[in-house]
């Protein structure tokens, strides 16, 4: 086994209930770190796919009824798949069903942390020793005692808006979104308190998992990438964040075509943040976003102290996000 305790990043080491049928997971492992890079699916690799199917799999977890969590892989069956905070996962189950077949003795639960796992090592993340030993729900009777909300809605509590031409009428007077210390209350309380974790955790946990992948409009309803480079861990979330210049956007903003960011306009109905300006072109300034609840992490005092600590300091963002991470994909479990 490869218990990560050569590298500055390793958190923990092996523990979990044996299974039944020895599983080799060092050739596991091998066999995902062969298929990270994919050059049919966004920008080339499936890692940031697989680390928000860890990630959905395990924010489910809420501390005062001991349920949810990724012990059990519950989104294999309709109810949890059908939570509209996993749209499009469907395509990261899809991609490690070859592994469970030529490895059937692993569980579904340990295979998708796994995964997430090899994609964030793969892709210069933090290095995380993997404990097995969860074990997967035989049906959906589980979900009697779970309920839809326990994962993070991008804009909830925010003011509705009606005009997709005018987003802009849903700003304060310091271009923040009415109602936004409602949609922290949520991320902070309603998910992530829910789950044990503190504000320094959630912080982390965003700006590090954040830092993969793009949103899409089919998907989710948001579209395009939070960062330049959304296949290597970095600090360029909580950077960019601080230094950029966000425009509140919505479908009707069609003034993004004509700079070249057009993948920027997110679905009818759904309002995002852009680092793009309405006449100021720069040729050299990539497509990003930001959703309404990342950027909260830059209003809410609180979140913002450590977002700009992180924001300075990428090896410290790697040590925290890899810690809180392990313990995310692990609540639940027994560890």
């Amino acid at each position: 086994p490869d218990s990560g305790a050569s590298t500055p990043y390793a958190f923990g080491g092996w523990g979990g209930a044996a299974t039944a049928t020895p599983t080799d997971y060092d050739a596991v492992r091998s066999e995902l770190k062969s298929m990270m890079d994919n050059p049919s699916w966004d920008d080339g690799s499936i890692a940031p796919i697989l680390l928000r199917l860890a990630w959905h799999s395990s924010g489910t977890y809420d501390a005062a009824t001991n349920t949810g969590g990724s012990n059990g892989a519950g989104m294999r069956f309709q109810t949890e798949a059908a939570d509209p905070e996993n749209a499009g996962l469907e395509v990261a189950r899809a991609f490690l069903e070859p592994v469970k077949s030529k490895f059937p003795s692993v569980s579904y639960s340990d295979l998708w942390i796994l995964a997430a796992y090899v994609g964030l090592e793969h892709t210069g993340g933090p290095i995380i020793p993997f404990s097995p030993g969860r074990v997967d729900h035989l049906d959906e009777t589980y979900w009697e005692k779970m309920w839809y909300g326990r994962l993070p809605a991008a804009e909830k509590y925010c003011c509705p808006h009606l005009d997709d031409h005018n987003v802009g009428s849903s700003l304060d007077s310091d271009g923040k979104v009415k109602g936004w210390e409602g949609l922290c209350t949520h991320v902070r309380n309603e998910v992530f308190y829910r789950m044990g974790f503190d504000d320094r955790e959630i912080v982390a946990l965003l700006c590090g998992g954040h830092v993969y992948g793009r949103c899409h409009p089919n998907f989710s309803g948001y579209a395009g990438p939070w960062v330049e480079h959304p296949t290597r861990f970095s600090n360029e979330y909580a950077a960019d964040m601080i230094e950029d210049e966000w425009t509140l956007v919505g479908h009707g903003d069609a003034w993004l075509d004509g700079m070249g960011a057009a993948e920027l306009r997110p679905a009818p109905g759904k309002r995002q943040f852009v680092n793009k300006v309405p006449g100021k072109v720069d040729d050299d300034e990539p497509n990003q976003m930001m959703l309404l609840s990342d950027m909260i992490l830059a209003w809410d005092p609180s979140f913002r102290s450590y977002l700009e600590v992180y924001a300075e300091d990428e090896e410290k963002l790697k040590y925290d996000f890899g810690v809180a991470f392990k313990r995310l994909t692990e609540l639940g479990c027994g560890f």
